[in-house]
């Protein structure tokens, strides 16, 4: 993505706005990782603006629980605890499992052929940040015939905050192997036109992210508790 952040004859959105979503997508989706500063005077350089702009995009990420301040070192972005990650997990089960009940009689061949290009492009990647994007557009495609942009923006929205965690958290065989056949599952009940089973696979498919997330910090803990 660009740096630069153009501005419109009529101020549409605004700049802090549209730096807070240029920072906003590159935290969620690992390019700024947690606990990296965010010193105003190199964004306002980085945006070609002043600082004020800066700032206000700064406090809006921090109300998102994106960014927090730090003493003697201002705003960083945020650390992600492990329970919320979790608390946020089951909230995308009922987010998406609701979804994808009222997204699956909709579905035509287009949104199947769209489901399949993207896992066929996650299988064929080999770039963690590429696995972080297509499991989004996944799930977004998945949960697109719900024909509910208010539920979709929650969706995205969540699934972008856990992806995060997840590709810091868990080694690479588990977010991409285990996952992905998963995936495949869900693309074959929603092509047999099953709304509950689909519902059923898609919160197998996300507890089981909870649980590898959990075991993930487990083992962290006892390898940090072996090395002391």
């Amino acid at each position: 993505m660009d740096a630069t952040i153009e501005t419109t004859a009529d101020g549409s959105k605004g700049l802090p706005y549209r730096i807070r979503e240029c920072l906003r997508a590159e935290i969620l989706r690992g390019v700024l990782r947690a606990g990296e500063p965010l010193k105003q005077d190199a964004l306002a350089a980085r945006f070609h603006s002043s600082r004020i702009p800066v700032r206000e995009a700064l406090r809006q990420l921090e109300a998102e629980g994106l960014v927090t301040y730090e003493r003697n070192r201002g705003a960083v972005v945020a650390m992600m605890d492990l329970t919320l990650v979790c608390e946020i997990l089951d909230v995308r089960i009922a987010l998406e499992c609701y979804a994808a009940r009222i997204a699956v009689p909709n579905m035509v061949s287009r949104d199947y052929d769209t489901m399949r290009d993207i896992l066929d492009a996650y299988s064929a990647s080999s770039s963690t940040a590429e696995w972080s994007d297509y499991n989004r557009r996944f799930h977004l495609a998945l949960s697109a015939p719900s024909n509910n942009q208010s539920l979709r923006k929650l969706i995205d929205e969540y699934v972008l905050n856990t992806d995060r965690y997840t590709h810091e958290m868990m080694p690479a065989t588990t977010v991409k192997d285990g996952p992905q056949a998963e995936h495949y599952l869900i693309l074959d009940a929603c092509m047999r036109k099953q709304p509950l089973e689909v519902a059923s696979l898609l919160e197998e498919h996300i507890l089981e992210s909870k649980k590898n997330l959990i075991a993930s910090a487990r083992l962290r803990q006892e390898k940090w508790g072996l090395a002391q």
